[in-house]
């Protein structure tokens, strides 16, 4: 199987719009760099507040992160509220709520507001385990949440999951939409000042002001937004080393009509998502989940432990569609948004959103849109961006820096003398020929594929993914085809081809 860059949200868009080329040199204030949710989401809020801008996508807008989201639209994201009040004490966990509430209610009400058709349905969430001695996790986030004064959840002993779960926490009034009809729509109301195919290659310091780079041209601003899911720009606010990614993998199956209410994850792992969706015209359920970080060495199909719990839960179903999406894992598990870096002034940056992006874009939406208007935001203390608090989350830390040193130099020296001819069928392997690295690939035809195998972000050696058929890289999470073309950054460049 070849990567696939497409998922259901997909089929549900008739006529995907097409935005200009950026052809010329543009003064403007703001420059949001990302054209996914949450650079579109700043873009439709400072077009709100008659604020100058411009956008720029590398690719096509809406055609990566979002897209590939299940789309859940909740303050529940995992048991983290216990997690939050051990780490940072009671206050934090509440504006971590507070925040994700509001988003919530923010979403519907531009929802209601500009009239836009994405499938908004407000739904419990649920966080169900189907083993007993995560009874007392799901207790103690009970229990801190009624700390908090939030009176939302409930406990319960069953669900209507059609498997066997023991325990589980309700939120309720969350909600559920289409991502790529929601953020196609809100960049429809700003498509004068968006910009497909117009790829940064270099943010430069101008006084007071910055030059943001394209091949051909340049955006002079005062202030940008650096919103490409994995920061563009490495230093000085090295979010490299205070995260990492995680691929997720969804398949969408028929359940020929059965439904059940609400959505769901589990608390152990490996985790377990689901929700249903209307897809023409009746229920489809996404089986989402099974996850592991992005470089990690795998040889065996994600896909089959979901399909398997599918056809657990409905014999009868349909496999329609199987995709996967990278997130960014910060170490606290909570987002970096705002200030880029102290030496960056008036540089921000929305990054971290650990699965949660739906609701995290509109959370970065408002926080960076009051500090570029200079007006003060509760929230933005608890997703301050240059924190770095590497005793708290020592385990995390040590093992970013172990892959990092692993990928940078060690595994560089255990690369073996090999011939192409030794490679197996439908199999990828990084050789030695003529004392050069290469990273070789050979399809179920035998065709041969053969790339530079190192991430053109820092250089890591790359691994091959049997389950896509990509180059990952085990460091920050690039990903780039057998053609050598990227599909995931940090990297910004293709990687070299030997054909």
């Amino acid at each position: 199987m070849m990567y696939n860059f497409e998922s259901i949200w997909d089929d549900t868009i008739q006529k995907t719009p097409k935005y200009n080329k950026l052809n010329k040199d543009i003064n403007t204030y703001v420059c949001i760099i990302g054209g996914g949710i949450t650079g579109i989401s700043t873009g439709y809020m400072l077009h709100k507040n008659n604020v100058d801008f411009v956008l720029l996508e590398k690719n096509k807008v809406c055609n990566n992160t979002t897209k590939f989201s299940t789309a859940k639209i909740t303050s529940q994201h995992g048991l983290i509220y216990s997690d939050i009040a051990k780490k940072y004490g009671l206050k934090y966990a509440k504006l971590y709520l507070e925040a994700n509430n509001e988003a919530i209610s923010n979403i519907k009400e531009i929802v209601q507001k500009e009239n836009i058709d994405c499938d908004f349905t407000e739904q419990d969430s649920y966080i169900f385990t189907q083993k007993m001695q995560y009874k007392e996790n799901i207790n103690n986030e009970a229990q801190i949440l009624a700390k908090l004064g939030f009176n939302g959840f409930e406990v319960l002993n069953s669900t209507e999951l059609p498997i066997n779960t023991s325990y589980a926490i309700k939120f309720k009034n969350q909600a559920k939409f289409n991502p790529k009809k929601y953020t196609l729509s809100l960049a429809n109301l700003i498509k004068d000042k968006m910009y497909e195919d117009s790829n940064v290659i270099n943010i430069e310091k101008n006084g007071k002001s910055y030059i943001v780079h394209t091949p051909k041209y340049k955006v002079y601003c005062k202030k940008i937004v650096i919103a490409t899911h994995f920061p563009i720009k490495d230093i000085p606010g090295f979010h490299f080393i205070k995260m990492y990614q995680e691929t997720s993998n969804v398949v969408a199956i028929d359940i020929k009509d059965n439904t059940f209410n609400g959505m769901y994850i589990n608390a152990e792992t490996p985790t377990i998502s689901l929700r249903s969706m209307i897809y023409k015209d009746h229920n489809i359920l996404l089986v989402g989940g099974n996850e592991f970080k992005t470089g990690d060495l795998i040889q065996e199909n994600k896909y089959s432990f979901l399909e398997k719990l599918a056809y657990q839960m409905y014999p009868d179903c349909k496999i329609i569609k199987r995709w996967n999406t990278q997130d960014c894992m910060t170490l606290d598990k909570i987002p970096y948004i705002g200030n880029f870096s102290k030496f960056y002034p008036n540089v921000y940056v929305a990054t971290g959103f650990n699965k949660w992006g739906m609701t995290t874009s509109n959370v970065a939406a408002n926080i960076i849109k009051d500090k570029i208007l200079e007006n003060k935001n509760k929230y933005e203390k608890v997703f301050n961006a240059t924190r770095l608090h590497p005793i708290r989350n020592s385990k995390e830390l040590y093992y970013n820096m172990n892959q990092t040193i692993q990928s940078e130099i060690i595994n560089k020296l255990k690369i073996k003398k090999d011939t192409i001819d030794n490679i197996p069928i439908n199999t990828g392997k990084i050789i030695k020929e003529n004392n050069i690295a290469i990273g070789v690939y050979k399809d179920e035809k035998g065709n041969i594929y053969k790339v530079h195998p190192y991430c053109s972000h820092l250089k890591c050696l790359l691994t091959f993914n049997s389950q896509d058929k990509t180059w990952d890289c085990p460091c920050h999470g690039s990903r780039f085809d057998i053609y050598g073309y990227i599909i995931n950054n940090p990297a910004n460049e293709d990687i070299k081809t030997y054909f």
